[in-house]
């Protein structure tokens, strides 16, 4: 396996990764769900975690989705992920200033009644859809026009979903998390290179610096901003991997690091305490990686709005479909009947 860093690796703009870091933080609380019940997110994790004022008090009741439940009485959840330039400017509604921040990346976290399994979806940042009030624009205009009650009640009339909880984190997160765990071993099966970064084809262990430089290339890669998805999502894997190691579980230092890294990097709503945190791990504790999903909401490619912006098409058929299985609990069939067309390891 080669150790070696990246030929090359210069510093610009990051913040699009951040929501890497949000769905890291759910990662670990499946790779080490266990552990941190039985700590019972004690109030030294507890306490460093940011909350920022509650989103959802905002949106009339009445329009909003009805929760999702299973055949078992249990109750579906809907985390939407965030990544901006600043986890308080982002997520704290009283420093939100209209048109000042935007989202970088989004992602919808979706839970089944019966636990069984974790979908994460992608939905590109430049998907053209309808924003409540606003009309025709990119989903993370969303944030900009309106904060976080803007951007909850645009999912959701956008996927039928209800979004239970939101979280935020910044860039310092990503790197601190990775740190914490020793680094993370991703391969990059072909050479690629742009003005920003290098690769060689082979297998590392990255380090913070390291991993942020693979995930946020993007003009090197055939796919653009689709093969960086795929990107993200090889990084993710690789902390549920890390986190759920027997190198960490065991290893009361390693681990204390890691939670600390954890919480010390994401904001979440106020409605979501330590109880809810708990909780969330004890019903995840038997996920394995194998029951975790990667899916992007389906598109048809990229294309230009009436006024001249660069925008990503959403396939609305494709997406209907899919979030009609998710509100129909039928999402492993969906898995199954769309295997080939789900985002995968990276192959470029």
């Amino acid at each position: 396996m080669s150790t070696a860093p990246p030929r090359h690796a210069r510093p610009g703009r990051r913040r699009w990764v951040r929501a890497l870091v949000v769905v890291g933080v759910l990662v670990a609380l499946v790779g080490v769900g266990v552990v941190a019940a039985d700590l019972a997110f004690r109030a030294r994790y507890d306490a460093n975690i940011e909350r920022f004022e509650d989103p959802f008090e905002a949106l009339p009741e009445e329009q909003r989705p009805a929760p999702v439940e299973g055949e078992d009485g249990g109750v579906a959840r809907n985390y939407l992920l965030l990544g901006s330039d600043s986890r308080i400017s982002a997520g704290d509604a009283s420093q939100w200033e209209f048109g000042a921040q935007r989202t970088d990346a989004i992602m919808l976290v979706h839970l089944p009644a019966d636990r069984s399994a974790l979908y994460v979806v992608s939905i590109p940042r430049d998907t053209w859809v309808d924003i409540p009030g606003h009309g025709e624009a990119k989903i993370n205009a969303a944030f900009s026009f309106g904060g976080p009650p803007l951007l909850v009640q645009t999912v959701e009339q956008l996927t039928g979903l209800r979004v239970d909880h939101l979280g935020v984190v910044d860039f310092e997160g990503f790197v601190a998390m990775t740190d914490a765990l020793g680094g993370v071993e991703i391969t990059v099966p072909e050479d690629t290179g742009d003005m920003r970064a290098e690769f060689e084809a082979g297998t590392y262990r990255m380090g913070g610096e390291e991993a942020l430089s693979y995930v946020r290339q993007r003009y090197g890669l055939a796919g653009g901003d689709f093969d960086r998805v795929k990107r993200q999502q090889n990084w993710i894997r690789a902390v549920l991997s890390e986190a759920a190691s027997r190198d960490t579980l065991t290893n009361p230092g390693r681990l204390d690091d890691f939670l600390r890294a954890t919480t010390r990097s994401i904001s979440l709503d106020a409605g979501m305490g330590a109880g809810d945190l708990r909780s969330l791990a004890l019903e995840l504790r038997n996920l394995r990686s194998d029951d975790m999903h990667f899916l992007t909401v389906p598109t048809d490619g990229t294309g230009r709005s009436a006024d001249g912006q660069s925008i990503v098409v959403l396939d609305e058929a494709g997406a209907d479909e899919l979030w009609r299985a998710a509100t129909e609990e039928q999402m492993p069939e969906y898995v199954a009947t769309h295997a080939d067309d789900l985002l995968g390891d990276e192959v470029s």
